[in-house]
């Protein structure tokens, strides 16, 4: 049985540089309530690789009271107000993340007005733009880059942006500390993504899902839906649902 719902967020809750579905998300909030007093209804998390600034805030949206997984790896829960990060986050990773960040700044950053940093990322270095055919020109460049002068990181890519992230702060690992902390295993647990920085996490839980809008690679490792970004989540979500009704009550 599935006892807690996880989702990334660009490309599966909602599209970025445009406006959300607020009817679905609004559904979705929905559900999420109805997970305290349901046995069917797994809570909703989410996994995501943007900074915790941005994910607090979908968090509000979706009236989320679990743990959450921000940077990929950092773990901040609500209740208490507390942030925590994996230990491969060192002194000297913060370090290198200072110096791949001022490096991008002065090496990438010029080649496109339209290029914006992460600002308020710690753990790794993000940087976006609205059209992808930038993402992907500026893509090689970066990856060439880290791989001769940060082995301990790796670079992942979505649509609309490119992450410098350590090797160890995976969603896969986020996803583990999440499910420790709420006292679950992960194959207890479901998750849907659509980018490249999402398999590790697919892989390890008990149903994975992509929206028909993931990049192929993705799509391997996942149930794929027919649907896309928030149709495809409240999908994924109303999966787990009935399955787990059936679940319980097979178990009557």
């Amino acid at each position: 049985m599935i006892k807690l719902f996880i989702t990334d967020i660009d490309g599966c809750l909602s599209i970025p540089f445009e406006t959300p579905d607020w009817e679905l998300l609004s559904q979705i909030r929905r559900l999420n309530q109805q997970s305290i007093h349901d046995m069917a209804v797994p809570p909703l998390t989410i996994c995501s690789g943007r900074p915790l600034s941005y994910v607090e805030a979908v968090v509000q949206w979706l009236g989320i009271d679990r743990p959450t997984v921000f940077e990929s790896a950092g773990i901040y829960t609500l209740e208490d107000n507390n942030i925590q990060f994996l230990p491969s986050f060192d002194e000297k990773a913060a370090q290198q993340v200072a110096e791949i960040k001022h490096w991008m700044k002065e090496k990438i950053m010029p080649l496109d007005d339209g290029l914006v940093p992460e600002f308020t990322k710690k753990m790794d270095a993000g940087i976006i733009h609205l059209e992808k055919n930038v993402i992907d020109d500026i893509y090689p460049t970066i990856k060439k880059y880290v791989e001769a002068e940060y082995p301990r990181f790796e670079v992942h890519q979505t649509e609309v942006s490119i992450n410098v992230i350590l090797k160890n702060n995976t969603k896969k690992n986020g996803i583990m500390a999440l499910c420790d902390q709420m006292d679950i295993a992960p194959s207890e647990a479901a998750y849907i993504g659509d980018s490249s920085g999402d398999i590790s996490g697919l892989k390890i839980v008990g149903r994975a899902f992509a929206p028909n809008n993931a990049a192929e690679e993705v799509k391997e490792h996942a149930e794929v839906l027919e649907e896309s970004v928030t149709r495809a989540l409240l999908k994924a979500y109303r999966t787990v649902i009935q399955d787990n009704r059936k679940m319980l009550a097979d178990a009557e």
